[in-house]
Formats: C-alpha cells, sequence, structure tokens
C-alpha cells in the first residue's frame, strides 16, 4: 500500500491559473532582465566566465577578515572577494577571488600572494592552490554555458512529445524555462555570484522539474481516458493533479532534506549550487502544478482539439 503524507484532496489548481501566470509572469519578467544582465556583464558572474585569479591558503595564526581585505584593497585589489573557509583542517585558511586586471597580466596571482606575504611578515602564509581563467576562456564558457541551457530545452521538447504529445512538450519545456529563469532571476536580485557550479546547479533543476512534470502528465493521460465531454476536461486535470500531490510533496521533501544538508554542511563551495537547488525544488514543484498543466489547459481550451464538443 502507497504511503501517503496527505489524504486524498480536491483543490482547485486550475481555477488559480490566472493568479499563477500573473506570478510566473513576474518570475521569468525578473529572469529575462538577469539573462540581459549576464549577457552584458553588468552581473555578478564568477571568474569563470570573465576571467580572473581564485588563490586558496591559510595563514600560520590568526587573521581577520577585515585585515586581510584592507591589505589587498590598499595593495590594489580593491575588488578582491574574501572568504573563511571552515571545514578544512585549518582555521586559517582563506578563499581570495579576484576578477580579471589586464594591468596585472597573468601574473596577477603571483601579485596577490607577495602581496599578502607582505602585508602579513610575522605570520605565514601558505599557499595552497591557484586558479587562473583568462577572459577569452571565461567568453567561450559563456558561450558553451548558454548553449547547454538551450539545448537541454530543446531534448525537453523532444522527448515529452515523443512520450505525450507535441502540445504537452511546448508545455513542459515552457515550465522547465520558467524555473531556470526564477532561479536566476533570484540570484540576480540577490547579487549571489554566477559561476559554472550555479549552471550545473540549474540543468539539474531542469531535470527535477521535468521528472516532476512527467508524473502530473502521465496522470492526465490515463485520466483523459476515461473521458469524452468537453465539460469533463478541466475537472479532469484537477483531478489528476490531486492524486499525485502527495507523491509530489514527498518527493520534494526528500530532495530538500539532502539539499539542505548540502547547503549548511557542505562548506563555501556548495553554497551555491545548493541554494540554486534549494530555489530550484520549491519552483519546479510548483511550476509542475500550477504552470506546466495550466499552460496545457488555456491551449486546449482555446484550441480544442481532444474535446471539439
Amino acid at each position: 500500500m502507497p504511503i501517503r503524507v496527505i489524504g486524498e484532496t480536491s483543490f482547485d489548481f486550475i481555477g488559480k491559473r490566472k493568479l499563477s501566470f500573473m506570478l510566473s509572469a513576474i518570475l521569468v519578467g525578473i529572469g529575462l532582465f538577469a539573462v540581459v544582465m549576464l549577457s552584458l556583464g553588468k552581473a555578478n558572474l564568477g571568474i569563470q566566465f570573465v576571467g580572473g585569479t581564485l588563490v586558496e591558503g591559510y595563514f600560520a595564526s590568526p587573521v581577520e577578515t577585515s585585515n586581510l581585505r584592507s591589505a589587498l584593497s590598499s595593495g590594489g585589489f580593491p575588488d578582491a572577494e574574501i572568504q573563511h573557509l571552515s571545514g578544512t583542517g585549518n582555521e586559517n585558511t582563506f578563499l581570495i577571488r579576484i576578477k580579471s586586471d589586464a594591468t596585472k597580466g597573468t601574473r596577477q596571482s603571483q601579485a596577490v600572494i607577495d602581496l599578502v606575504t607582505q602585508s602579513f611578515p610575522n605570520n605565514t602564509f601558505t599557499m595552497e592552490s591557484v586558479h587562473e581563467v583568462g577572459p577569452a576562456v571565461g567568453e567561450t564558457l559563456q558561450r558553451q554555458a548558454r548553449w547547454a541551457v538551450l539545448v537541454s530545452l530543446l531534448g525537453i521538447l523532444v522527448y515529452i512529445t515523443l512520450r505525450f504529445d507535441f502540445r504537452f512538450g511546448v508545455a513542459a519545456t515552457i515550465a522547465t524555462f520558467h524555473d531556470v529563469l526564477a532561479v536566476l532571476g533570484i540570484f540576480y536580485l540577490f547579487h549571489v555570484e554566477t559561476t559554472l557550479l550555479v549552471i550545473s546547479a540549474l540543468l539539474t533543476l531542469a531535470g527535477y522539474s521535468l521528472t516532476d512534470t512527467v508524473v502530473v502528465y502521465d496522470r492526465i493521460r490515463e485520466n483523459m481516458k476515461k473521458y469524452h465531454k468537453k465539460a469533463d476536461f478541466i475537472p479532469a486535470i484537477n483531478r489528476s493533479i490531486n492524486e499525485v500531490l502527495s507523491r509530489t510533496i514527498m518527493t520534494s521533501v526528500t530532495v530538500m532534506v539532502v539539499v539542505l544538508a548540502l547547503f549548511f554542511l557542505g562548506g563555501p563551495v556548495l553554497r551555491d549550487f545548493s541554494l540554486a537547488l534549494i530555489l530550484g525544488v520549491v519552483i519546479g514543484t510548483y511550476s509542475s502544478v500550477f504552470v506546466a498543466s495550466p499552460i496545457y489547459v488555456e491551449w486546449e481550451s482555446r484550441s480544442p482539439r481532444r474535446f471539439k464538443a
């Protein structure tokens, strides 16, 4: 016997579609604005996309983050991002991110290390890793990231069309696009850095959202076989969503437990990745119910194909 988180429900999800469309339009609008800003380089892009230097190392004795930031600022790196890392085996480990600076050429990492060493002469700084990305590589990664997202959306359209039909495919693709844009928009609003890990999270989100949508669509297809009158169309959609609601909630909660563990215990490296997944689980669950199915309902209502009478 299947486990149910909640009992049988009869919520009128489709009846709330105008309200959900308004909310989604706001999220998508912010997301599209974020995409434009990202393309213009006016958002918080990671060094993988704009080029720069990432230095990780530790001090022999404790150092205040404010003192390290002050030393880097006075040494010509006022925009340096500094993170005090925990859980690395050394309490005095720092991660220093600096965007590309053409005036320092390819020796930017060495300039950072020399500056830190000189600023704290009585406190040995041990470098653990250095990563440098040139602007040309950053532009290539931006282009590849855009293609990765577009190809994944096209793949979703083809898959759902083959498994269900074209209208389902378009609705599922729009819902997935909605999820990706919503997370990007929220990241932009809160000035969260967009990195390759965040792009990976967005692609993971697309897969999660699609899985949830497929479950709803599969139940809709099964229920639609039982009805042949136009008046039964919207009740059948609502019934389908309510029948899988318990499964949707259980899946979302179990996934959320994992990503919350990543967020709180995964350290700074996985913080933005797990944050994107947390937002993605919430938005993806919402879109499966309030975006994907209502789009199909609107399309069928305006241009009937299954119920013509």
